[in-house]
């Protein structure tokens, strides 16, 4: 009888924890990541959607720009996971290597930009208590991952953009068929 007690004990508690964690995104994650795209699109139609697209194509014609210059602002001002959406303002064939980019520097700035992905800042205090217990400073580490990360996102991008390119060519396929395709097919029910 016992053990069936602390069973019943443990279960309900796992799903107390599950409905704190559940309350914990709905009160925190959730509204900053509504009001941060709330911001961005206010920001967006005071500009102008064609002068930001206009904007937006010019700075991401040349490659550093595109795969470097522009993902690294994305990540350190909207954070994870609000930083992809920057990839609306590309050209479809280059939005997977922006995408890609963009998920790769969610890690290496951590050590300078805690704020960047906070639920994933055990990965890095893991690393750091490591180094401090050595007697080190984390500054030499956090400054190694960030210039590591820049070069990463940089090839990441360029080689995804390149596989794309051939991915598309072998197929035959084009930008121009993805929005064919996609307007000749019903929308699915969501539920």
């Amino acid at each position: 009888m016992d053990a069936l007690v602390r069973f019943v004990e443990g279960f309900f508690a796992l799903i107390q924890t599950g409905a704190d964690t559940f309350v914990g995104i709905a009160t925190g994650i959730i509204p900053t990541l509504l009001v941060l795209m709330t911001l961005v699109n206010l920001i967006v139609r005071l500009i102008g959607p064609e002068r930001v697209e206009r904007t937006a194509e010019k700075l991401t014609g040349n490659v550093f720009a595109r795969y470097l210059v522009l993902p690294v602002i994305s990540v350190i001002v909207l954070m994870n996971p609000l930083a992809t959406t920057m990839g609306r303002f590309l050209k479809e064939e280059h939005k997977p290597g922006f995408i890609d980019a963009t998920e790769s520097f969610f890690h290496p700035p951590l050590g300078l930009f805690p704020h960047i992905n906070p639920a994933e800042i055990f990965v890095y205090m893991g690393i750091a208590i490591g180094i401090q217990t050595l007697g080190l400073s984390l500054a030499p580490m956090a400054v190694r991952a960030f210039l590591a990360g820049l070069v990463v996102i940089l090839v990441r991008g360029i080689i995804t953009e390149r596989i794309m390119a051939l991915m598309m060519a072998r197929r035959g396929i084009t930008v121009d068929s993805l929005y064919e395709v996609a307007e000749e097919q019903p929308r699915a029910a969501m539920f």
